[in-house]
């Protein structure tokens, strides 16, 4: 029964196969949250998705005896390999079944591609950009997942220990529990920040005013705070264009905590949603026929978890206290909501700055997850 590996087209066709295995692997595992199937198949697709602009990518898939038994897409992205100076080919979307002879004949594939290309290592799992979900689960495998982050089966690490990869970044994840009021100490913070640096909070009931006033700014300050930040690739234009697109026309404007200070200029922003993971499940990827009603209740509140997608802070304003002032401005919207808690997906296990705010509320890191790399 030897193994088969086939170096996928990015056709519409060949992609919704790739995208549907990776559902299939975790049928009945109550855990796992499936991508939007025609989300994943529009980033896999080069005439789709603007990160192939500086991108190369090759998707594989393993069969054994005419059954897929894995997938793997090996990427390198060449703003950061100039950035870096190093010659690093990226792997994501991997999965598999729990067999020695299909995962390594997976990431042969996947390593003879990028040798090709001149790589010299190999890191993953991650994306064509940070847009993109990065980090293999190590902990937390009874935790739900969340439409933001990587779920994968135990046997993972065990596999990528075993064919000589390292750790070279890990993520952890923190479950937070709503308060019933803003902490107190919170809320002094926050008057303190509001009033020290001129600073106020702006809300929107429109989500075309939100993209036509700050759509740009918003993206430009991500690309400003997580700069410095593991394998960020800075997003382009085409990028920001992108992604205003598809992110910013489905926000629930309560859950959206955005800054300024006194010239209107953005400072600090906060993107959270209601969690979508119950609703995706139950739509497996699929808007039709159900999938859309699913998706539109988690929108109104329909659930008792929020996911913290995004908060990105001004340099000139880093441990000064803004997280202080998106969060007693957020609060009361997830209190009123009866949100009963919150994910706060992933955060580099050194950045204390980040990992600080939680220390008001009662919390527990519950997930945890690596980026694994090896010399080629």
């Amino acid at each position: 029964m030897s193994i088969e590996v086939r170096a996928i087209n990015p056709t519409k066709s060949e992609l919704k196969k790739y995208v549907q295995f990776g559902i299939d692997l975790y049928k009945g595992n109550d855990c796992y949250v499936p991508p939007l199937i025609f989300d994943e198949i529009d980033t896999l697709n080069p005439k789709k998705n603007p990160a192939f602009d500086f991108c190369k990518a090759q998707s594989f898939m393993a069969y054994r005896d005419g059954k897929a038994v894995g997938r793997i897409t090996a990427i390198i992205n060449e703003v950061v390999n100039q950035r870096t100076g190093n010659k690093t080919m990226r792997f994501g979307w991997v999965d598999f079944i729990d067999d020695k002879e299909v995962v390594d004949a997976l990431f042969k594939a996947a390593e003879d591609w990028g040798r090709q290309h001149g790589m010299t290592s190999i890191v993953g799992p991650m994306g064509f950009s940070d847009m993109d979900h990065e980090g293999m689960l190590t902990e937390g495998f009874n935790e739900l997942g969340t439409m933001a982050t990587i779920y994968n089966h135990a046997y993972y690490p065990t596999h990528m220990e075993r064919m000589g990869f390292e750790k070279d970044a890990d993520w952890v994840e923190f479950h937070i529990t709503i308060p019933d009021a803003v902490p107190n100490k919170y809320q002094r913070i926050a008057d303190i920040v509001r009033r020290k640096f001129n600073l106020r909070t702006v809300k929107f009931t429109s989500r075309k005013k939100l993209k036509d006033t700050y759509g740009q700014a918003l993206f430009e300050l991500i690309n400003d705070a997580y700069d410095k930040l593991y394998g960020y690739s800075p997003l382009t234009q085409r990028q920001i264009d992108y992604y205003i697109g598809m992110y910013l026309s489905f926000l629930r404007l309560e859950d959206v905590s955005v800054i300024v200070d006194e010239n209107d200029k953005l400072v600090g922003v906060g993107i959270s949603m209601p969690s979508f993971s119950r609703a995706l499940q139950k739509g497996q990827g699929k808007l039709f026929p159900m999938g859309w009603w699913h998706l539109w209740k988690a929108m109104q509140g329909k659930t008792d978890t929020v996911d913290l997608m995004l908060i990105a802070i001004s340099k000139e304003y880093l441990g000064k206290g803004v997280n202080a002032l998106l969060f007693t401005d957020l609060l009361p919207g997830y209190i009123r909501h009866g949100y009963k808690w919150a994910e706060s997906n992933i955060e580099l296990e050194e950045n204390s700055n980040v990992q600080r705010q939680w220390e008001y509320f009662d919390y527990r890191q519950h997930r945890r997850r690596r980026a694994y790399k090896k010399s080629l």
